[in-house]
């Protein structure tokens, strides 16, 4: 699956277009509209972890198009809040949260 396939899926996944990406990413919107005008072939490092952060993927899943759309690799934690700073302690807590909940399924 190409890079513009897989970002157009977690676009529609997000129900977001190129303008909000680029507002919640940080990835200007020029970068962004122009991988559809003029391809993907120079996509810079940053761009892809500015991407990769935003949609909680991993860098393989979005620059190699030999992985499938089924194994993205996700990275989401368990409490999700748009425009809000974690601490690195709070995302301590809320990762521990994550493996407590987790740890509920195996009794």
């Amino acid at each position: 699956m190409s890079f513009l396939t897989k970002l157009d899926k977690l676009m529609k996944d997000k129900n977001i277009n190129k303008s909000q990406l680029s507002k919640d990413s940080g990835v200007p919107y020029t970068t962004i509209d122009g991988f559809y005008k003029k391809g993907t072939e120079n996509i810079k490092l940053s761009t892809l972890k500015k991407l990769s952060s935003y949609f909680g993927c991993s860098l393989d899943y979005l620059a190699d198009d030999d992985i499938p759309e089924n194994s993205i690799s996700v990275h989401t934690i368990a409490a999700h809040h748009d425009k809000e700073d974690w601490t690195d302690e709070e995302l301590n807590e809320i990762e521990e949260f994550k493996k407590f909940v987790l740890s509920k399924r195996n009794r």
